[in-house]
């Protein structure tokens, strides 16, 4: 009786583990057929937010306030050249020494004559000014050099506007023209302050959001949320 007892015991524990074995797996498949959908529908907002994450971080640099001379810089300061840029060049009487050309991502630009030189940092008139030491000599006595930007690299404008992207620099702009270019601000966006990052640098700086701050080329512009 006691060999008996403790056989039908042990036959009922497996009878009992395995029909909960068949149940949890009935019930996941259950569980996984029918959330299938939403687990596809939070999988998509997931990766959403995965992509703005990402976008926020390629910009997660440090934030400082802007300093008295970076607000004392005049809207209508001449930007000075940087790589990308596409400059023509004129000399007078000398078509061949003339045309459009390109300043390359080290801030250089080659031309015939006048070699490889830098250009990167310089105004047009320094440009010109260096243009004419390199074309003076025995073939040019006296080089009349002139450069024109043919197009200046793009600025971008990201954050709380209706449009955010990439847009082609036209001198004059200010963050106000800058965001208006970008479709507006959102209505979440703030009415106070602005980021900026200049070409070059590797900081956003905050900035009031007013008609007094210039906008240049390369510069990324982030337009914050507003927080009430």
């Amino acid at each position: 009786m006691k060999t008996l007892t403790i056989s039908r015991k042990s036959y009922t524990i497996r009878t009992y583990l395995a029909a909960r074995f068949v149940l949890q797996r009935r019930s996941f498949a259950a569980f996984i057929s029918g959330t299938y959908d939403k687990m596809k529908s939070w999988w998509n907002v997931g990766c959403a937010l995965l992509l703005g994450l990402f976008v926020a971080g390629c910009n997660n640099g440090a934030t400082v306030v802007a300093s008295a001379a970076d607000l004392a810089t005049p809207a209508t300061l001449t930007p000075v050249l940087r790589g990308g840029d596409k400059i023509k060049v004129t000399v007078f009487g000398e078509d061949k020494l003339s045309g459009e050309y390109e300043i390359d991502p080290g801030g250089f630009v080659s031309l015939p004559l006048a070699g490889t030189i830098p250009a990167a940092g310089l105004t047009k008139s320094q440009l010109e000014s260096e243009l004419a030491k390199k074309f003076k000599g025995d073939y040019l006595k006296n080089p009349k050099v002139t450069v024109d930007v043919s197009s200046f690299r793009p600025f971008y404008v990201l954050g709380e506007v209706q449009k955010p992207g990439e847009y082609p620099y036209k001198s004059g702009l200010n963050v106000l023209s800058a965001i208006a270019v970008a479709g507006g601000q959102t209505y979440r966006a703030s009415n106070d302050s602005v980021l900026i990052q200049r070409d070059g640098e590797s900081e956003l700086k905050k900035f009031p959001l007013n008609t007094g701050v210039a906008v240049y080329p390369g510069d990324l512009i982030r337009l914050p949320e507003r927080y009430f």
